[in-house]
């Protein structure tokens, strides 16, 4: 079993809700001999140098999530997507202490096939830049402002899908074309869509 970690008793005092299940979670997640740290201010477990699961407590839920969840085979049908956007991270759901010390095995097998992926060095392959779909909006706004154009192009791919994604996401004409035009200081500053 790894030591725990003291910011990871802080955090756990602190928290507002769950607390009894991360605590359940966190026994389940040490016996796996995972390293325990505080990364975007959650309980992250690490192992081989990479991140393979952080707690993240929801109004509705605990979420275990796992980094590279897709990458993993999930035979008790346990894993849930983060949202229609996420290519990698999968998720368990808890709403009781009862329900993790049930899924405990679950969790440890999964975990064990997470550390596995990562000492493989395996990874949720990137889409093909090419190949996403850029809003008629835009495209129009991109051919007929050059500087817009260029910097567009000059994102990576992350920051670019983060604006195709914010652009596409509007079901009405007039709101895309609004948004292409809300994007436009970010993309000339080299930021995705949610960059400050």
């Amino acid at each position: 079993m790894t030591a725990p970690n003291d910011r990871i008793d802080r955090f756990l005092a602190r928290a507002p809700q769950w607390q009894e299940e991360m605590r359940a979670l966190r026994g389940v997640l040490l016996d796996c001999d995972l390293g325990e740290e505080l990364k975007w201010g959650k309980p992250c477990y690490t192992a081989e140098g990479g991140n393979i699961v952080i707690m993240q407590p929801f109004k509705e839920h605990l979420a275990l999530m796992f980094f590279k969840g897709a990458l993993l085979d999930d035979p008790e049908d346990v894993l849930r997507s983060q949202g229609e956007n996420s290519r990698s991270a999968l998720r368990i759901e808890f709403t009781g202490v009862e329900q993790v010390t049930e899924l405990a095995p679950v969790v440890q097998s999964y975990v064990a096939a997470a550390v596995a992926v990562e000492q493989a060095g395996l990874s949720v392959p990137k889409p093909d830049p090419d190949q996403q779909v850029v809003p008629d909006e835009l495209e129009e706004r991109l051919r007929e402002d050059a500087a817009y154009r260029e910097a567009f192009e000059a994102l990576s791919p992350g920051r670019r899908r983060s604006h195709l994604l914010h652009i596409s996401g509007a079901k009405r004409p007039e709101t895309r074309k609004r948004r292409v035009e809300t994007c436009r200081a970010k993309v000339l500053q080299g930021k995705g869509f949610n960059e400050a």
